[in-house]
């Protein structure tokens, strides 16, 4: 059993007087030899030396018996002081030598304990009288009331000087005792966390017996997203082609009709102009489009506006009218009079309301499409009605699925991807609507889609995750501050073109993006207003490190990441090329390529499987009035033969080819020193910053410095999302 705090109190404050009684021997003995030097003062010259040998003996003889009895060899010394203080008052006239009584009254106070020092202060204070009487002539012993005093102020002093020690050990050994009953419960704190991770191993073993069975679940999850990311990186080339072809076509046709034909059928452009409208509104979606295979619903940015629904199906109905003539079928349109404008993005409802007329046309055959808007309270509800041969109530649950057919020979026969519907739906519940369908196998299928006439409110989900049931409502006690909007984050974004720039205002939705040329450009724009962060895309991050070190960049509170996002540039250089262009490709775009390069001759080589490329290139060139002779090649090899035997001034390049594409031309091409000085313009549907991995390289800096929490919270974050089963966990 542990001792108990007041026997613990004793036995330190006995270590801490035993520790203390070094320097006590070594005082006693150094006024030793201060009694002997000064010996000639006594009345006879061997009292001051039997007192100094008395004070430096009695000490040693003190050291020695410490080690087996502390408080003997402390009364020796006492008794040592207290009889040579003696001597002294009776050899020495005065009453400064009676003072010296005091010491050793100090000496048993602080040394022994309080009792010890009372009774040797009541000892000698009776001795003081007794050496009066017995020696009358002596006048010190006479003036024993001064020593009197001075006697029990010095044992006043030391009780005193020694309370506060005496008080901070007892506290200590009562913390002692609180801290060890801490521990006794802490211990048994622990045996029962140790039963509850017991409890929780036993768990984690049942949890991974369930994670085994879900493990073909999540592979065959697996095996659909890898198909339907190929689908979409096939596609998108596959997309983009054709509509370069008809937006380039129709386009030269509209600006530069004399080109065709000095008389054209006003029919015939109006025709033209509804190809154009439409293939211009189709390369605008192009991207959504296939970006809905790989972003969540909802992170799609929205132009809201007011708009008139009857704009909108009044130019889908345009749209689609040429499908319905040619199939002999009626378009009939009904929108009531009354209906206010919705705030929603023009361009999507539309996208949506075209889809759906386009479906219902393609899949009927006789009769014909009824599509009615009208208002419902707060909402606008659209219905596009049919006469084709309905849909069974198995396949209603997955008609709005992404790349869903009903079945294969549905799709052989009528076309299509299988996403309209899916993406259609998307669009409408962004806005915060609905929409479904009816239909009866043999009687035609009826769509609907509501909208709200205004931006909805938050919904009763969001709502109800802030709200517990012991919620209780407080009457506010004070006038609260009108509120304000924040403003948006401020991005500025280093580049030399806009990649990563039209990549942020892509997908990151409410932030204000600032693009800017250079690092001083950037510290004038942030000097002006405070930016969130600063990113800088460069393809070399080691460089961007090294530039802004050079530069004296120094924004304290500003973080700066740099990472590199491949843009127009970096992928014609990656290639060895001399531009990157993306189609669908404007007039003025190849026109502004070619003019950079400053070319010294006319011959131009066209190199696209396309036939229709290399006439959509020669209308441009002729409706810009610029005279350029255009040798074509349908393939790698073709093109590598012309390059050698005609060495045009410039290249038109193609990527996807049949037999050799443009990336074994290009590398066959920097291979020939008579042919690698030939500049290259590369045309292609893949956009650089539209792949998979748009950066190998990330780094964080900041002028201020990193906190260890904000290092480890950065840590944190990137290993969350960067780690090998981030993408498993996020899906």
């Amino acid at each position: 059993m542990l001792p108990s705090a007041v026997v613990k109190y004793h036995l330190t404050l006995r270590q801490l007087q035993e520790e203390s009684i070094s320097p006590l021997i070594i005082i006693s003995c150094a006024a030793g030899l201060i009694a002997v030097f000064l010996s000639h003062l006594f009345p006879q010259t061997w009292q001051g030396a039997l007192l100094g040998l008395t004070l430096m003996l009695t000490p040693l003889l003190t050291w020695a018996l410490r080690e087996h009895s502390y408080l003997a060899g402390i009364w020796l010394l006492f008794a040592s002081w207290l009889g040579c203080a003696l001597a002294m008052a009776l050899w020495l006239p005065g009453t400064a030598a009676t003072g010296l009584l005091a010491l050793p009254v100090a000496l048993a106070a602080l040394f022994i304990d309080v009792r010890a020092g009372f009774l040797a202060g009541l000892g000698a204070s009776l001795l003081l009288p007794a050496m009066a009487y017995a020696f009358p002539n002596n006048a010190t012993a006479r003036n024993w009331g001064v020593a009197w005093a001075i006697i029990w102020g010095i044992f006043l002093l030391a009780w005193l000087s020694s309370r506060p020690t005496q008080t901070a050990i007892h506290w200590s050994w009562e913390s002692y005792d609180q801290a060890r009953k801490q521990l006794e419960l802490a211990r048994e704190r622990q045996v029962e966390l140790s039963q509850i991770t017991q409890d929780l191993a036993r768990d984690n073993e049942q949890m991974a017996r369930l994670n085994q069975l879900l493990g073909a679940a999540r592979r065959a999850a697996e095996v659909a997203e890898r198909s339907k990311a190929e689908f979409a990186a096939n596609v998108s080339h596959e997309l983009r082609t054709p509509l370069n072809m008809i937006i380039g076509f129709s386009e030269m046709i509209l600006q530069a009709p004399h080109t065709y034909s000095s008389n054209l059928p006003p029919a015939l452009l109006a025709d033209l102009e509804v190809i154009h409208r439409n293939s211009q509104h189709l390369s605008s979606l192009i991207d959504d489009v296939l970006d809905l295979s790989r972003i969540e619903a909802g992170q799609m940015a929205l132009a809201r506006e007011r708009v008139t629904i009857s704009e909108i199906i009044e130019a889908a109905l345009v749209a689609v009218q040429p499908l319905f003539k040619s199939k002999g079928l009626y378009l009939q349109a009904e929108v009531d009079g009354d209906l206010p404008p919705v705030f929603c993005d023009r361009t999507r409802i539309r996208e949506v309301v075209l889809n759906l007329l386009s479906n219902a046309g393609r899949f009927t055959e006789q009769g014909g499409v009824h599509i009615h808007a009208w208002r419902d309270r707060n909402e606008i509800l659209i219905s596009v009605a049919d006469t084709g041969p309905g849909i069974a109530p198995a396949d209603k649950d997955r008609i709005f699925q992404p790349f869903e057919q009903l079945d294969s020979s549905i799709r052989r026969r009528y076309g299509g991807s299988g996403l309209g519907l899916a993406i259609s739906k998307s669009f409408v519940e962004l806005h915060g609507g609905r929409m479904w369908l009816t239909s009866q196998v043999g009687q035609g299928t009826t769509f609907f889609l509501s909208l709200p006439i205004d931006p909805p409110a938050a919904s009763e989900a969001d709502v109800a995750r802030w709200l517990s049931a012991d919620w209780e409502y407080q009457q506010r006690t004070h006038r609260s501050a009108p509120p304000t909007s924040p403003p948006q984050p401020r991005l500025v974004v280093v580049e030399r073109d806009q990649a990563l720039a039209r990549l942020l205002s892509r997908y990151l939705d409410g932030k204000d993006i600032v693009p800017v040329n250079s690092l001083q450009e950037a510290v004038q724009e942030m000097s002006r207003a405070p930016a969130q962060a600063l990113l800088i895309n460069e393809p070399s991050v080691s460089r961007a490190l090294e530039d802004m070190q050079e530069a004296s960049f120094v924004a304290q509170e500003t973080p700066v990441i740099i990472c590199s996002v491949p843009g127009m540039r970096q992928a014609a250089e990656a290639l060895g090329a001399a531009d990157y262009l993306i189609k669908p490709l404007s007039q003025d775009k190849l026109l502004a390529a070619l003019d950079r390069l400053a070319l010294p001759g006319n011959t131009l080589l066209v190199v696209d499987d396309e036939p229709e490329a290399s006439r959509l290139y020669l209308r441009m060139f002729a409706s810009a009035g610029r005279r350029y002779h255009v040798l074509r090649a349908t393939n790698g090899q073709q093109a590598l033969r012309l390059l050698q035997e005609q060495h045009p001034d410039a290249v038109l390049l193609d990527l996807v080819m049949p037999e050799m594409d443009g990336f074994r031309l290009l590398e066959a091409k920097s291979q020939d020193p008579d042919l690698c000085n030939i500049p290259v313009i590369v045309i292609s549907a893949r956009d650089p910053a539209g792949q998979p991995i748009v950066s190998r390289s990330l780094a964080v800096t900041r002028a201020g410095g990193i906190s260890a929490s904000q290092l480890l919270e950065c840590i944190a974050g990137l290993t969350t999302v960067l780690s090998p089963g981030a993408a498993e966990r996020k899906s």
